[in-house]
Parts: C-alpha cells; sequence; structure tokens
C-alpha cells in the first residue's frame, strides 16, 4: 500500500543488486502483454463493494455470500470439466461462477460475449 513502483526501475534495481551492469551483462527486453496477461487486477466485483475503516486509504471489503451447496455444485462442474481436459469449458465455468471476469487479451475473450454454461 506505499507508492506506486514503475516496473523498468524495479527490474533496474534488481540488475544492480545481483552485481551485474545493464547493458553489459544483461538486457532488459520489453516484450509486450502475453496472451492472458492483465495490466491492473480488480480486487472486487461491481456487485462488491467496500466499507470505510478509521483510515480514509483503508477500507474492508463487503464481499457476496453464497449458499454451500452453489459452492459445493459449482466446484464439482469445474472438476468434470478439467478431467473432461476441456480448457474452453474449463473457462466458461470460471466465468459462469464469476461473471465481472473478463479474459482480456486471451483466446477466452470470446466466452465474454456468450451467455450461460456450455
Amino acid at each position: 500500500m506505499g507508492k506506486s513502483v514503475r516496473i523498468i526501475d524495479l527490474a533496474k534495481k534488481m540488475v544492480r543488486l545481483s552485481g551485474l551492469e545493464l547493458g553489459r551483462d544483461i538486457e532488459i527486453v520489453f516484450t509486450g502483454l502475453r496472451s492472458g496477461e492483465k495490466l491492473y487486477e480488480e480486487v472486487l466485483s461491481s456487485h462488491e463493494g467496500t466499507l470505510p475503516t478509521y483510515h480514509h486509504k483503508i477500507l474492508i471489503a463487503s464481499t457476496r455470500e453464497e449458499r454451500y451447496e452453489t459452492v459445493k455444485r459449482d466446484i464439482q462442474l469445474l472438476i468434470n470439466a478439467a478431467q473432461d481436459y476441456d480448457e474452453l469449458k474449463l473457462v466458461g465455468i470460471m466465468k459462469f461462477i464469476v461473471p465481472e471476469f473478463k479474459s482480456n487479451s486471451s483466446k477466452f475473450e470470446v466466452l465474454d460475449r456468450q451467455k450461460g454454461v456450455t
């Protein structure tokens, strides 16, 4: 929860702390986003909120609750899809369980436009 750090600055510091010299011993290569990689993480879904605390920068997550039977059913669906080695079906089920999740920069983006579980 400190100040933001640029990845390039962190990489340069790691090179220096390793006793190497940038440009002579090692290079930093910018590769861009890989398939499925995200630039930021969503900590809470749009259906969840936060509650204030004594400090204005610290919040308490107000997460949704699920019935045990629902969670048990969803886990079994995931297990079945994993045992079938059906990657698209597996991710489709994960998106059904967490509908707010979007697959930016990946082959699963097609599932973001579909409804329900296949």
